[in-house]
């Protein structure tokens, strides 16, 4: 077991007259190697909850464990936490802020006191991993597009070697193809390291084609929490809470009352194919 969350509560402004209540009695678990998303409108807590996994927010109320030890504990140190659960922010330039790429990378495996053949040695890995080509090693990560920009502040947190990588909206402000090739990267990583990711996302498009399980999040509670097939049958629920399944979703179904004896379960283009197919071979 990898993250736990027990009874997590959060209020911002607690000390004020008008708290605000951003996440309400959370209790999840998320395994090993596991490809999780976090979906959710703006607002809904999904950031919230994230920045709770690596103790970046401390809970009002509730514990958070990692590997089975209490991260609030007083002798537990969050610094070590850090390191093992990585967290790449929404806007990469909030992570960036050397006058290169490959110093920057290097930030973090720095402040472990590591000696600097190692230090070299993982930042090299790291931005081979998330296939930045390096030609722009040595240039300012400010001159970088939108998408190579994020590929550096992922590969500053690989370059940690965390168990856990944590992704908050990597693909938002990006072109169709550039959120295709982030997206595919990571799931490359997730494949050739096994290391648990967790995807948060405002868009089931994105998140149907690659993850494991859904943690959908609405007014800082947790509103469902599944595989993606058995999300997305509530597709009429999350429309009224803003979301939508994939187009999949409603192509399946529509074909299904027209007679198509297909499956529901299809959330991909791919297993929609297959269906489709198989129908058309009886």
């Amino acid at each position: 077991m990898s993250i736990k969350l027990e009874h997590i509560n959060y209020l911002y402004d607690e000390d004020t007259t008008i708290p605000v209540k951003a996440l309400s009695d959370i209790n999840l678990e998320i395994p090993d190697g596991q490809f999780v998303g976090v979906i959710g409108h703006t607002g809904s807590g999904k950031s919230t909850l994230v920045q709770h996994m690596n103790g970046l927010i401390k809970a009002t109320s509730g514990v958070v464990y990692f590997n089975g030890q209490n991260i609030y504990d007083k002798e537990y140190s969050l610094k070590e936490l850090r390191s093992k659960v990585g967290l790449v922010f929404q806007y990469p330039e909030h992570q960036l802020f050397e006058t290169d790429v490959f110093s920057d990378v290097c930030f973090g495996p720095k402040n472990l006191g590591l000696d600097k053949e190692e230090i070299e040695k993982r930042a090299y890995d790291a931005l081979k991993k998330v296939g930045l080509p390096e030609e722009y090693y040595f240039q300012s990560p400010f001159d970088l597009s939108g998408g190579q920009k994020r590929r550096v502040a992922i590969a500053g947190v690989l370059a940690m070697q965390p168990e856990v990588l944590i992704l908050d909206e990597p693909t938002a402000g990006l072109d169709p193809k550039g959120r295709e090739e982030i997206l595919t990267q990571i799931q490359t990583l997730r494949r050739e390291t096994g290391m648990t990711i967790i995807l948060v996302s405002h868009s089931m498009e994105d998140v149907a084609e690659y993850v494991d399980r859904i943690i959908v999040m609405n007014r800082g509670s947790v509103m469902y929490d599944g595989k993606p097939a058995e999300v997305f049958a509530h597709y009429k629920e999350l429309e009224e809470v803003g979301l939508a399944a994939p187009q999949v979703t409603y192509i399946m179904h529509k074909l299904q009352k027209a007679g198509f004896p297909v499956s529901l379960s299809a959330t991909t283009v791919d297993e929609a194919t297959e269906e489709i197919l198989k129908c058309l071979e009886i």
